[in-house]
């Protein structure tokens, strides 16, 4: 009988790239991009610090594919006007511990603020609701034409990215960016070849990976994050993700992230989840044993992880093959060398408020706290448990200068 896979087991992918553990760093927001939208010496610093902390791939945060639509003030972009140079620092220095460094890329689609995208544009001109209208504009609905040359600014951005010296690339396809936005029949309500049947509303998702997978050839890792569910009324469904799955999977991607929620739902940003996923400590780990069913490509979930005893628990199910990693990693970088050192090792997430509602919601602590602390790392400095929620609030409003009072994001 065959022992237990645990946190500290190798994986080799069908290329036959073999990751060191099975650590999976997930997708922060930086937010340190230059303003020329190239990577600059913070980002080295932030991703050195990651690899060094031993996690097996590291994910980066979501890299535009398109100048002219970003999802926060200091996005990165990685197109034909980009410094491959400043990427290639980058990616030396985030795979400095001979990890896998892979870059996620994305369009925001509607989730876009107001005073960065004066007219964003979706499937469907659905904006958000929950407040949220009111730095989100309206979006325009794409032309097909437009579609098509999304479609190709995805697979210039892979092809940068291999040249550049990342190991792989990521789809965001969940959170309700725009290639979620295409499977939501919420937002999606188009008649033409993209929208109306599952089947047309992941025609872009497929087209996506396609266009991909052209630029890049048959061994390069190409991945997906993706929501289980939307978490809203009339959203993307969790039996609908399910037949995504299998039409990626037939289609040969490399590696699914499960995930979920948009910013009119944050499923993904919450610090609780149901009680047996608070248990099991996997927020996702039921949809995860429900793809595992479905088929065999290597699976990630992130959301919930808390302890070396939960991972290598939830390892040993057999339902994923890698350990979803975030907010922890924002103030415990070396999370994996010491899980993999202490089977005893756990990990908390602070309680963050200022005590005011309102400075609160500004703030958005469930945010800009764990930002902070990859400033922190970005300038060389050890992150900061300690921090107070009004020392994160004041420096906050320090680094984001102009942008400071503006709603970036949910």
């Amino acid at each position: 009988m065959s022992q237990p896979i645990t946190i500290a087991d190798r994986f080799t992918f069908r290329n036959g790239r073999t990751v060191r553990n099975r650590f999976f760093k997930s997708a922060m927001s930086e937010q340190l991009g230059l303003p020329d939208r190239n990577p600059g010496e913070a980002l080295e610093n932030l991703y050195a610090t990651w690899s060094r902390g031993g996690a097996g791939i590291l994910v980066s945060g979501n890299i535009m594919v398109d100048r002219a639509h970003l999802g926060e003030p200091n996005n990165v972009v990685l197109d034909e006007q980009s410094d491959l140079e400043a990427f290639r620092r980058w990616t030396a220095a985030g795979t400095v511990n001979g990890n896998e460094f892979w870059a996620q890329l994305n369009h925001p689609g509607r989730q876009t603020p107001g005073f960065l995208t004066p007219e964003p544009v979706a499937p469907s001109a659905v904006g958000l609701g929950k407040g949220l209208e009111k730095a989100f504009r309206t979006p325009r609905a794409l032309t097909g034409e437009e579609i098509e040359a999304i479609v190709a600014k995805f697979a210039t951005a892979a092809r940068l990215a291999q040249e550049a010296g990342f190991t792989g690339v990521q789809i965001h396809g969940a959170h309700g960016y725009l290639v979620s936005q295409f499977l939501s029949p919420h937002v999606n309500r188009r008649s033409d070849d993209w929208g109306g049947s599952l089947e047309k509303r992941m025609r872009f998702v497929l087209a996506v990976y396609r266009a991909i997978r052209a630029a890049v050839g048959a061994d390069f890792p190409v991945a997906i994050k993706l929501n289980s569910a939307d978490f809203q009324k009339g959203g993307f469904t969790e039996e609908e993700s399910m037949q995504v799955v299998r039409a990626l999977a037939d289609a040969g991607i490399d590696h699914i992230e499960i995930s979920g929620g948009t910013y009119e739902n944050p499923e993904m940003a919450q610090e609780t989840g149901k009680e047996g996923s608070r248990r099991r400590e996997a927020f996702f780990m039921a949809y995860a044993e429900q793809i595992r069913r479905l088929v065999e490509v290597p699976l990630a979930v992130t959301g919930g992880f808390r302890s070396a005893a939960g991972m290598n628990e939830a390892l040993a199910s057999g339902a994923l093959d890698f350990i979803g990693i975030a907010r922890p990693l924002a103030f415990e970088p070396e999370l994996p060398n010491k899980a993999l050192a202490d089977a005893d090792y756990a990990v908390e997430l602070p309680h963050l408020s200022t005590g005011v509602k309102a400075i609160d919601f500004i703030a958005a602590h469930n945010v800009y706290w764990y930002q902070n602390q990859i400033w922190r790392m970005g300038r060389n400095q050890a992150p900061k448990p300690s921090l107070s929620p009004w020392r994160s609030f004041a420096e906050t409003m320090l680094n984001n200068g102009r942008y400071a009072l503006r709603r970036v994001r949910a």
